[in-house]
């Protein structure tokens, strides 16, 4: 396939999703609970995937995903600047829910939406097949992209053994990276597993660094 009808294709499904509202008009469980906004950034180029859990409020807001202190770093342990991280060529941001899914009583986010799962993610992904690292950031990530990959998880494994195993799937093609989610509650686990600045930031850095170059 040409690169051009490659493209169409990625944009045509991206123009699908951005217009869904499966959530909105026939949920699986509750109606979402503000109008769908769904955020993702793709092109038939870029070779490398960020594979993140779900939008925040800030983000639905704005409509640019990790456009919030999550996204500051996020790009800090990537080793990229704003500008590289926005250049959709060469950086793809796909998350497993496309919109805030709301909050929960705690004021903490809901898990992403099913119905994204459901119904587009399998199919965008046949349209990207020039992706060589995903970056998974999340256990709803995780889960889906080793087993879209055919790499199966053990049972029970937490976002912090899967993280720490890190090295165990750097042979993958596509090449697979866990990452905790870059949120501030997640400040405490940094600073109790040092080894994730010291060891993986380097590891990750480097591939990114690989695949962004011009």
């Amino acid at each position: 396939m040409s690169r051009r009808a490659s493209g169409k294709r990625v944009e045509e499904i991206a123009a699908r999703i951005r217009a869904c509202r499966f959530c909105a008009e026939t949920p699986e469980g509750e109606k979402l609970p503000h109008e769908p906004r769904p955020v993702l950034r793709v092109s038939p180029t870029a070779r490398l995937l960020l594979a993140s859990q779900a939008p925040g409020n800030l983000v639905n807001q704005t409509g640019v995903p990790f456009n919030d202190p999550s996204g500051n770093r996020l790009r800090d342990w990537m080793g990229v600047d704003r500008e590289t991280f926005y250049d959709v060529s060469r950086i793809a941001i796909v998350p497993m829910g496309f919109c805030f899914p709301g909050n929960d009583v705690a004021g903490g986010d809901l898990p992403p939406r099913r119905e994204c799962r459901a119904h587009w993610h399998d199919q965008l992904f046949e349209t990207l097949p020039q992706i060589e690292t995903v970056v998974a950031i999340g256990r709803y990530a995780q889960d889906y992209h080793f087993k879209r990959l055919g790499h199966a998880l053990p049972k029970g494994a937490g976002v912090s053994e899967i993280v720490a195993r890190w090295g165990e799937f750097q042979n993958a093609r596509p090449l697979i990276f866990p990452l905790p989610h870059p949120s501030w509650r997640n400040t405490g686990w940094l600073k109790r597993n040092p080894w994730f600045e010291t060891e993986a930031l380097p590891a990750l850095r480097a591939e990114v660094a690989r695949l962004v170059k011009t």
